[in-house]
């Protein structure tokens, strides 16, 4: 089971960025001159996938004008965000049944296409999901503790030494034994933890997080240098 489907976060409110989001969804603030979000469809048309769908909530009509441009199917959240996991399994008739690759529209990638690193490393025999990580080191402009430890296979436990890049494929059944509408990905997470198969890909390049105003300028310096 190969995925085929791209799913891109897309909803949040983007409340770090302050007055940038006051009149506009966090991804279409620009970064060397484009969108945040355009920069991550780069990333997801170049592997062809069979459709690529994003969830909206906040300022939802603009998002969705800009996304149709771009042949993105949109998954609206309304009344509320369901957060990364409830706003996944909403959109799953909109991407089909096998695993999906998912993406953080607010970070900047330097390096090989991190869906690349995802298609060469997924087996799913082994793996319920598979993560893009950095060395905190090469996560420029991230803020907080780690999030991960690898073993010498590549699964993932909680802990020190490695930074989630927002970037991962993901079987999605066990979605639909969580009962809140509202949930984050952690929660299925932990339970794959629990199950030995989580795992990680570490990615060779830098990546910087873009979720407050700061990070516009370090992700510029940081495609000025590629």
């Amino acid at each position: 089971m190969s995925p085929t489907s791209v799913f891109l976060f897309a909803a949040g409110f983007g409340t770090r960025m302050g007055a940038l989001t006051a009149e506009r969804p966090k991804p279409l603030i620009k970064v060397a001159g484009r969108p945040l979000v355009d920069h991550t469809l780069d990333l997801a048309r170049a592997i062809r996938p069979d459709r690529i769908v994003a969830n909206i909530h906040y300022r939802p009509q603009m998002l969705a004008d800009h996304l149709v441009r771009h042949g993105v199917i949109t998954s609206f959240e309304w009344p509320s965000i369901l957060e990364t996991g409830g706003g996944l399994r909403q959109a799953l008739p909109l991407l089909g049944p096998d695993p999906v690759i998912t993406m953080n529209t607010d970070a900047i990638w330097s390096g090989p296409n991190p869906l690349d690193i995802l298609m060469t490393s997924w087996d799913p025999v082994r793996m319920d999901a598979l993560l893009v990580c950095l060395r905190p080191q090469d996560a420029i402009g991230r803020v907080g503790p780690d999030d991960f430890s690898a073993d010498d296979s590549g699964t993932l436990t909680r802990g020190a030494g490695l930074v989630y890049g927002g970037v991962q494929i993901i079987k999605t059944d066990g979605l639909a034994d969580i009962p809140d509408q509202a949930f984050s990905l952690n929660r299925l997470w932990d339970r794959m933890i629990a199950n030995g198969r989580l795992y990680g890909a570490l990615y060779p390049g830098q990546w910087c997080d873009v979720g407050k105003p700061e990070g516009i300028d370090l992700a510029e310096k940081l495609i000025a240098h590629v």
